[in-house]
């Protein structure tokens, strides 16, 4: 039988560290519950703190060794973890679209292709928050999904980016190009170098999985892929490493 911790886990969900409780909260996401370090004094735990009252979140102090019980065994929560109702919802594409239609850009979209690295995935939330991205595609199966650790290394991103499951990527990005949207893809094969291309279409760039980058079928469906110039002894650079720097030519070229 389930103890009261463990049916809490599965029946809510756990956001922890300084960061994304704060974007928690002032997002207006429902917290249920919100766990604090006992010596954990400090000014954003303050802040926390102050925005828990004025929404009316229960909070209540615990042993550092309680809040290690609360999150996973490599998770490192700093002393903050927020129980939420399990409310993350997922968006369609038309609501990607209307978020590019409402800021009056061109649509910039990011397509994960099975990732499987709840980090990376998180890492790459963050860095589409802050390029601008309208929203991030990614597969419903095979595939991380936004997980709590996913959510801890977005530092509070994934309550602010859409983020839209789909079935199935290739049907996906058909229906992409049928709305006029450019589909690039990167691939270190690629002859064509990322700063050599025109990124101020509408636009969605695909980031293969870790070990394999894209599948076959992915990259045969985009329209041209590119490629970041690498000058050391490596021969790749990691999934979100990749996006960030993609990301940002987009934004700069759409700056100049």
């Amino acid at each position: 039988m389930l103890n009261g911790r463990e049916l809490e886990s599965i029946v809510s969900e756990i956001i922890f560290g300084i960061h994304p409780v704060m974007e928690a909260l002032r997002s207006g996401k429902e917290i249920k519950r919100l766990y604090i370090g006992k010596d954990k004094r400090t000014k954003a735990v303050s802040e926390i703190l102050a925005l828990a009252r004025a929404k009316r979140v229960e909070y209540r102090f615990e042993p550092w060794d309680s809040l290690n019980g609360r999150v996973d065994a490599d998770a490192r929560h700093q002393g903050i973890v927020a129980v939420c109702r399990r409310t993350f919802s997922y968006a369609s594409l038309d609501e990607l679209f209307a978020r590019a239609e409402r800021r009056r850009e061109a649509a910039f979209f990011i397509i994960l292709d099975r990732l499987q690295d709840p980090h990376n995935v998180g890492a790459i939330l963050r860095t589409a928050e802050c390029a601008g991205v309208h929203g991030v595609i990614l597969a419903r199966r095979n595939a991380a999904d936004v997980t709590p650790a996913a959510v801890k290394v977005s530092a509070g991103a994934a309550s602010h980016i859409p983020v839209c499951r789909v079935s199935n990527i290739v049907s996906t990005i058909a229906v992409l190009q049928e709305r006029q949207v450019w589909v690039v893809g990167t691939s270190a094969d690629a002859e064509q170098s990322y700063t050599a291309s025109d990124f101020r279409v509408p636009l969605a760039v695909v980031i293969g999985s870790e070990e394999k980058g894209m599948r076959r079928l992915v990259a045969e469906k985009c329209d041209y892929s590119v490629s970041i110039p690498l000058y050391g002894k490596l021969s790749s650079l990691n999934a979100s490493i990749s996006g960030a720097v993609m990301m940002f030519e987009v934004r700069r070229q759409r700056s100049l």
